[in-house]
């Protein structure tokens, strides 16, 4: 944990990594959301493998050979951060994390792709969750009795964990839901360069 406070973290901004991959720099991009946040915007060639069934020790057996860095992206930072110390782990230091995720790519301008997927996005489904399961607590202990309370206290202090730790239980038990599974396997699995 002290080794890594003491190195740098290797990240690239957005509009930095577009620019070298238009130069045609030779790179790899690694997106590590769920299939359906990857179908509503990714970054064109961008391989897909989700961050509960990412193995950096198999996946950099079965890369393709040559020196290129990894650039790990997810929607704004956090599951890319774990990815990389995923590789680190695994021996592999050539990971760069692409800084604010698809959400600065988009911010950006940048060019991404999308699919006629109708899946919402996984951060607003838990918006969804949250808000109704606490508006239901509301309501119940306001009506029927006041422990229903104890409902939008705990959803109340999921948020409160989530958002001081960056780690969110509730998004991780909707991306295995069903509809942000992917059927079949991505396409896009090319690498770039």
């Amino acid at each position: 944990m002290i080794d890594q406070l003491l190195q740098p973290e290797n990240v690239i901004a957005p509009r930095e990594l577009h620019r070298r991959l238009a130069a045609g720099a030779a790179a790899e991009l690694l997106d590590v959301r769920t299939p359906a946040e990857h179908a509503a915007a990714h970054v064109p060639g961008a391989k897909l493998v989700p961050m509960g069934e990412l193995d950096a020790a198999r996946y950099l057996r079965e890369r393709a050979p040559g020196e290129r860095p990894i650039y790990v992206l997810c929607q704004s930072g956090f599951r890319a951060r774990r990815a990389v110390e995923k590789f680190h782990e695994a021996g592999f230091d050539g990971c760069v994390r692409v800084e604010g995720g698809m959400q600065a790519w988009i911010e950006a301008g940048l060019p991404v792709e999308r699919s006629a997927s109708k899946v919402l996005p996984l951060m607003q489904q838990v918006q969804i969750t949250v808000g109704l399961v606490s508006a239901t607590g509301a309501a119940l202990a306001l009506t029927v009795c006041p422990w229903f309370a104890l409902i939008p206290l705990a959803t109340g202090g999921g948020l409160l964990f989530a958002g001081l730790t960056g780690h969110c239980g509730l998004a991780l038990l909707l991306a295995k839901m069903p509809w942000n599974r992917s059927s079949k396997p991505p396409t896009n699995t090319c690498c770039l360069g």
